[in-house]
């Protein structure tokens, strides 16, 4: 079983950054795909960054150029380093991980994902 606890959220002003970082604990964490999610209330979770057991990283559109997704297998954490960020970023987001091992399959697809942490909220002042 994995367990996962995210921090850093905050308020913050437009253009300002932030960096959300997901701990995590249970067996083979190194070997699985991970993501960042995001929700609102009313709004399907959506998907905001992936980075697969090997490095390789996915974003969706509106994140592309402002935020990045890494991971350090020996901390096990993955983090979220958000910068330039918009009112429309304000959600709550969430880390999650996988089930299988070695497997990226549809990572922008919330079903593909066991493992969820509770999420942390992230509030933009315009």
């Amino acid at each position: 079983q994995v367990q996962l606890v995210e921090s850093g959220g905050d308020l913050v002003q437009a253009g300002a950054s932030l960096r959300l970082s997901c701990a995590a604990s249970g067996r083979a964490f190194t070997k699985k795909t991970c993501a960042w999610f995001r929700g609102t209330p009313g709004k399907e979770r959506e998907f905001v960054a992936a980075i697969t057991w090997d490095g390789n990283t996915y974003y969706t559109d509106s994140v592309k150029g402002r935020f990045t997704i890494s991971r350090d297998n020996a901390r096990s954490t993955v983090d979220l380093q958000m910068n330039s960020l918009k009112s429309e970023d304000a959600a709550v987001y969430y880390c999650a991980a996988m089930g299988g091992i070695f497997y990226d399959g549809n990572y922008d697809d919330t079903t593909e994902y066991r493992h969820w942490g509770q999420g942390t909220r992230v509030t933009v002042s315009s």
